[in-house]
């Protein structure tokens, strides 16, 4: 089961939702020297201590993120920038 579960309401066309899914892992990409790859409209990230996947629908998209031991006591900590992000970019990305 997923530490961290973020859905996100938006009302971008699918193709605009993928350029915002892949700024924000391009984002976690670069901060959290993370793995990630499209399969589909689902994309999966992954690093130690750390995996998930982003998965885009219409006017939605859906984050789960699964923390190992060490990184569960900054689970709120990372919740809260990721969903700050997310709300940024998926409102902006039109």
């Amino acid at each position: 089961m997923a530490d961290i579960s973020i859905m996100q309401d938006h009302t971008l066309s699918m193709e605009q939702a993928r350029v915002a899914a892949q700024k924000v892992a391009d984002q976690m990409v670069a901060e959290y020297e993370m793995v990630a790859e499209w399969k589909g409209d689902v994309l999966s990230f992954t690093r130690t201590g750390v995996s998930g996947t982003l998965a885009l629908a219409e006017n939605q998209a859906h984050l789960e993120i699964t923390l190992g031991f060490m990184l569960k006591g900054f689970a709120s900590a990372i919740e809260a920038k990721v969903t700050k992000n997310m709300e940024k970019v998926f409102a902006t990305a039109a």
